[in-house]
């Protein structure tokens, strides 16, 4: 009998571009047979108040829950750049993530993370690389993207070895690339194949 996975992708996104990221990465998952795509968001927070926003979103995936580490076979992470890190809401959420930390929820599981910023060196790099450092803490084995993708030899936009990425040209212009979109359905599909492995 076949094993079946399924992808946690978590992701924040402010004008629309690492949602659309997610979206591509959750396809490449789901093109693989046995492999089922979970798209989570997080809500906005404020800096004198933890929620502002409705306890279930009015339109888009749910919000993410600390139960999702529990059902999934692997994770996908995505943020936009703030500063060259990960923005507040999704740090926020992977800091409330002690008593899976302490279970070992996510240990041994792989994982991915990708970005989208507005300037094409706005701290993409550091950004991904900052991303992987709590999913270590969980246990989690990080995957990135390979140079036997052509994609990434040749793109003029986003595209990194550390995960997807995508840039937006400041006023959220630019609209994911065909390179962008190609290295993200082949994330969701390493992600998910490699999920499929494990659980074998």
């Amino acid at each position: 009998m076949k094993s079946e996975v399924n992808l946690l992708v978590i992701y924040y996104s402010k004008h629309g571009a690492t949602r659309h990221l997610a979206e591509l990465i959750c396809e490449g998952v789901e093109s693989i047979s046995g492999a089922n795509a979970l798209l989570r968001t997080v809500p906005n927070i404020s800096a004198v108040s933890e929620a502002v926003e409705k306890p279930v979103p009015s339109d888009g995936p749910p919000y993410a829950e600390y139960t999702d580490f529990e059902l999934c076979d692997g994770l996908a992470l995505g943020s936009p750049t703030r500063f060259g890190n990960m923005a507040a809401p999704l740090k926020y959420f992977l800091d409330g993530s002690s008593s899976q930390w302490l279970a070992g929820t996510l240990s041994g599981k792989p994982a991915c993370v990708f970005t989208s910023s507005g300037s094409l060196h706005g701290g993409q790099e550091s950004t991904l690389l900052t991303m992987m450092i709590p999913l270590l803490h969980h246990g989690m084995m990080i995957l990135g993207l390979p140079y036997s993708l052509n994609e990434l030899h040749h793109t003029k936009t986003g595209g990194t070895p550390y995960g997807v990425s995508h840039f937006s040209d400041g006023q959220n212009q630019l609209s994911v690339s065909s390179d962008e979109s190609k290295l993200a359905l082949a994330q969701g599909k390493r992600l998910a194949l490699t999920a499929l492995k494990l659980k074998s």
